[in-house]
């Protein structure tokens, strides 16, 4: 479906219908097409994404319901993006608490007690804010694991998702044909099998299918650990006025690990929260139990008239580990499975809905005939590199808040918080020197929590992106950690810019593109480009004319943005990355066809 004209203001209308793909006698040979593993953030994105784009997708998960803690929360401008484009942006947006409570973080002798600093994250600075407004349509959120899981979930199954609860996977066997994948209802203890084209292993940081496959894990499993408490506790009067998801409590009376201080994260704004705090693993298993974590939540909460009901505590394990690829044959495994690391930055569930979303729209090309097998290959290709830095990065961000415990640490002083609070107020010249290493180790923090560059600026190499000629290495203008570096060279997401439809209603470039389909851009003057695509009267391919019919560069935004010509061409891929580039335009139709086919053809890795 090409067209030269105008792209429907509605996001979600060229969009394949869900279930759109007809049964057909290869089809009956399968159960499902794709059978996932797990109905986390990956899994049920996987579902939701495979199920829109016409695919039957079938989740198992041995659980009987989702998710049964706040796990993840911080969701980072990318994974919005992905939730706006598979249609769920709105209602993870009706359950979260808004960006503006987010960021003015913390760090503290007691929530009651006397302040150390502030830092405004996640954005929400004033030297900042305007980086993350013209980087993404979307805004951060803190939407607790439990909100948004039920959300995909029930997307997916509206679009014709399948899923099974208590249904435990056991083992699978692959063929050239597909996957036979055994279960077990752990309700009646039957197993039986189920028969796939592909499998799709979300099942977590043990994740059973990964080891079936034997993917190579590189790293290390277990290298620190981290007491995490459930808990109620009104804080309004306390924190309403210094609002932040994370509030840091520098107190050397609780055992901190690495990390060398205490964290309370904000579940429900301003009276359900998470109490956690280190622990060595070279000592005993520390004592849960209600009577030995409420007096630590006294001490961080620093005020005995506040009530508390604890209501659940347990240990994590840190881990630093990653895959060094992510599929053996038809089985592909995602999120947890595949990058093992602490939340730090919140990059988790962040990245694992980014690796379904690249994957699925692979699935559907080869399962439609679109695309060879050999475009799978490029999931690896694209997301274990991203994986194995985000592993990195969380890590390192643990060991980034030394600086700041340094102040507070017990050397030896009556009272380590009097003895830190002192050093810091001292007008001479050991105050000055200790302020100006508060100073630096607050900036050095900038790079865990307003790090925009981590997650907006990942670049794929693969053989689903074909570079410029010739080839230029990226010079970063700025910090590529911290600031993001918008840019159509292939291998990036198309830039965020402001467009205007015919009501003159302002849309993304991200919503005129995407939504399970290759969108060919180009401008007025690239007529050529445009005939070429609807000479090709592809099902999968949209025109879109940037200051044409219905999409229009009203505030010259795009035009600054697009690093070509006019008359030249983008092809960008259903998940919103540049494929190829044409910077200029050319001189007849023919050749146009000539050069969109094949680099369609090399991007596909087959004759589509």
């Amino acid at each position: 479906m090409s067209s030269t004209g105008g792209f429907e203001t509605d996001r979600h209308a060229a969009a394949p219908e869900p279930g759109a793909a007809g049964a057909t006698t290869s089809d009956l040979a399968y159960d499902t097409d794709v059978l996932v593993i797990g109905s986390g953030p990956t899994g049920s994105t996987a579902a939701l994404a495979l199920a829109r784009y016409g695919l039957r997708a079938r989740v198992v998960t041995k659980w009987n319901w989702l998710a049964n803690g706040p796990r993840a929360h911080i969701t980072n401008q990318r994974a919005m993006e992905v939730l706006r484009d598979l249609g769920v942006e709105e209602k993870a947006t009706d359950v979260a608490a808004p960006w503006h409570l987010m960021g003015d973080m913390t760090f503290m002798t007691s929530v009651a007690g006397p302040e150390v600093a502030r830092m405004r994250a996640f954005g929400t600075g004033e030297d900042r804010t305007s980086d993350y407004r013209t980087g993404s349509p979307c805004p951060m959120l803190d939407i607790p694991q439990p909100l948004l899981e039920p959300i995909l979930v029930d997307a997916a199954a509206a679009a014709g998702a399948n899923y099974s609860f208590n249904t435990e996977y056991l083992s699978h066997i692959q063929d050239d044909e597909g996957v036979t994948t055994l279960v077990r209802d752990r309700l009646s203890e039957h197993e039986y099998t189920i028969r796939s084209r592909y499998l799709f292993g979300a099942d977590g940081a043990g994740s059973k299918v990964a080891a079936d496959i034997g993917l190579p894990i590189e790293g290390q499993m277990g290298r620190a650990a981290t007491i995490y408490t459930v808990f109620s506790a009104d804080l309004t009067r306390h924190v309403e006025h210094r609002p932040s998801m994370l509030h840091w409590i520098l107190n050397p009376e609780v055992g901190y690990g690495e990390i060398g201080m205490a964290t309370l994260r904000s579940i429900r704004p301003w009276d359900l929260w998470i109490g956690g705090w280190g622990y060595d693993l070279a000592d005993d298993p520390p004592d849960t139990s209600p009577s030995a974590i409420l007096p630590v939540l006294r001490t961080l909460i620093g005020d005995p008239t506040v009530e508390i009901e604890i209501h659940s505590t347990n240990t994590w394990r840190i881990n630093q580990a990653w895959a060094k690829y992510y599929s053996s044959g038809r089985v592909f495994c995602g999120g947890d499975a595949v990058h093992r690391h602490p939340p730090s930055g919140g990059l988790g569930s962040n990245t694992s809905i980014q690796d379904a979303f690249n994957l699925a729209w692979k699935f559907a090309y080869v399962v439609k005939g679109w695309a060879g097998e050999s475009l799978l290959t490029t999931y690896s290709d694209e997301r274990a590199p991203v994986g194995k830095q985000i592993v990195a990065r969380a890590n390192q961000s643990r060991v980034d808040y030394q600086p700041i415990a340094d102040l507070f640490r017990d050397n030896g002083d009556d009272d380590p918080i009097v003895a830190g609070l002192a050093r810091l107020r001292d007008p001479g010249a050991a105050g000055v020197a200790a302020r100006e290493s508060l100073n630096e180790a607050l900036l050095l923090k900038n790079s865990e929590h307003n790090a925009q560059g981590i997650e907006l600026n990942q670049r794929y190499e693969s053989a689903a992106v074909i570079p410029d000629e010739p080839s230029a290495t990226e010079v970063w203008d700025r910090d590529p950690g911290l600031y993001l570096q918008a840019t159509t060279r292939p291998g990036a997401k198309i830039p965020h810019v402001w467009l205007t439809d015919d009501a003159g209603r302002k849309v993304s470039t991200l919503d005129v593109t995407g939504q399970g389909m290759f969108t060919l851009v180009t401008g007025p003057a690239g007529s050529c480009w445009s005939a070429a695509a609807d000479a090709l009267d592809l099902p999968w391919l949209r025109t879109v004319v940037v200051g044409a019919c219905g999409v229009y560069d009203s505030y010259f935004a795009w035009h600054r943005a697009r690093e070509i010509d006019e008359a030249g061409c983008l092809l960008v891929r259903p998940d919103g990355y540049v494929a190829w580039r044409h910077a200029t335009g050319v001189d007849d139709v023919s050749t146009a066809v000539t050069q969109l086919r094949s680099a369609i053809d090399r991007v596909l890795g087959a004759s589509s």
